[in-house]
């Protein structure tokens, strides 16, 4: 008598492992696979900034390109806490493009997790213009190593290593000056607010 048994199924892979084949063989097949498991929370995300379905879907597609080149550039160690900062900063980019913003009136800032900037009860366009101009004058007056260190981690991305590479800082002067650097510029934006 035969007994037949069922080959055990293979457990699906994790991200980091699927983010290890995809860096290897930019294999849209494994990206997709990965950005599958989290595309419903980029659309949350982007419908949650940018309040338009169609707008979100295409937001949601437009980020699933970004990371056909961006995961084979930047080693990505937490990828879903990766992904929506991206898709936030990416729903912000439009936001300042097309001039619409939320709602509630908050500017959500990539600078912090936690961070957020009150505009006003019923924003007005200018009063957001007014608020980003002063988010802008804000980061000019940072010392240059810490704008330097706060646009190449919050807005390029870029990793602790990466900034250490392109700057020649060591990684304690690093996370001091995005350390300070948020605490400055939230310092200056209490000051003028």
């Amino acid at each position: 008598m035969l007994f037949f048994r069922r080959s055990p199924k293979k457990a699906p892979a994790d991200d980091a492992e699927l983010l290890r084949r995809y860096r290897e063989s930019g294999d849209l097949k494994v990206l997709g696979e990965l950005y599958e498991r989290y595309m419903h929370l980029v659309f949350g995300v982007c419908l949650k900034y940018l309040k338009k379905e169609d707008d979100s879907k295409d937001a949601t597609m437009q980020i699933f390109e970004k990371l056909v080149t961006e995961l084979r550039i930047h080693e990505v160690k937490n990828f879903s806490s990766w992904l929506h900062t991206l898709a936030r900063n990416h729903c912000l980019m439009q936001l300042r493009v097309h001039k619409t913003y939320t709602s509630q009136g908050t500017i959500y800032l990539s600078v912090d997790e936690n961070m957020e900037f009150e505009v006003a009860s019923h924003p007005e366009e200018e009063d957001i213009e007014y608020r980003l101009t002063q988010i802008e004058d804000g980061m000019n007056e940072l010392p240059e190593e810490q704008k330097r260190c706060l646009e190449l981690f919050y807005i390029e991305q870029k990793s602790y290593k990466e900034i250490c590479d392109m700057t020649g800082f060591d990684f304690k002067q690093v996370k001091s000056y995005l350390q300070n650097g948020k605490r400055n510029l939230k310092l200056y934006l209490d000051k003028t607010g």
